[in-house]
């Protein structure tokens, strides 16, 4: 699977990050006035067009007619321990799903992965689970919830103690440097790339459903 930046982590980061503000983080200033908390701890959530999932019948159909199911993952939540060498985070979701016919009971499973970035681009591991959903006679909704977890090393999170100088570093007006941003010199910026990771869950999809749901 290819995998862009994803987009909703944006919804989730912050409250990942604060969940897991320990001694060793570091406030960056990008731009002005806006401000961002970087920690050992992993962002968390869903990459572009993998939170949600739409069965057909026949599966080959893609007419709002053929629906037979629709499920979404929702309500990602982050914990992270990080009182290790080894950093270990874990990300818990909701997955609601409603079918169209309801007649019978029904167990319908899901296929889902897990997986740690580097860098926004570098698969450091990844894993493929399961949910079940249970729907019972006569009922149109079924809800169920998923866990995940990854281990990061801490020292390959941390941001080198020249870099974290270079970016926090006092400087007052006449400096040589007093008007640069820190954070547009390149080794700055790949030495933040580098311990920059993300802890992403979504459905594991084939590349017809990839396609389907970002043309909707």
């Amino acid at each position: 699977m290819k995998f862009r930046h994803p987009l909703l982590i944006a919804t989730v980061a912050a409250a990942a990050l604060a969940g897991c503000r320990s001694e060793g983080d570091l406030v960056v200033e990008q731009g002005v006035g806006i401000t961002a908390l970087r920690s050992v701890c992993p962002a968390v959530g869903v990459p572009d067009y993998t939170g949600d999932v739409t069965l057909f019948s026949p599966a080959d159909a893609r007419t709002a007619d053929a629906i037979d199911l629709v499920a979404d993952i929702t309500n990602v939540q982050s914990q992270c321990d990080d009182s290790s060498d080894q950093v270990y985070a874990t990300a818990t979701f909701d997955v609601y799903a409603r079918r169209t016919h309801t007649q019978g009971a029904r167990t319908v499973e899901l296929p889902y992965f897990s997986t740690v970035m580097r860098g926004s681009s570098a698969v450091v591991a990844k894993r493929v689970g399961t949910v079940t959903l249970q729907f019972a006679d006569g009922e149109a909704l079924a809800h169920t919830t998923a866990k995940a977890g990854a281990y990061i090393d801490k020292a390959e999170a941390t941001l080198p103690e020249d870099i974290r100088e270079r970016i926090t570093r006092k400087r007052k007006a006449g400096d040589a440097d007093a008007a640069v941003d820190p954070l547009n010199d390149p080794e700055v910026r790949a030495a933040l790339n580098r311990a920059n990771f993300e802890l992403l869950v979504g459905f594991q999809l084939s590349e017809s459903q990839i396609a389907y749901n970002a043309t909707k």
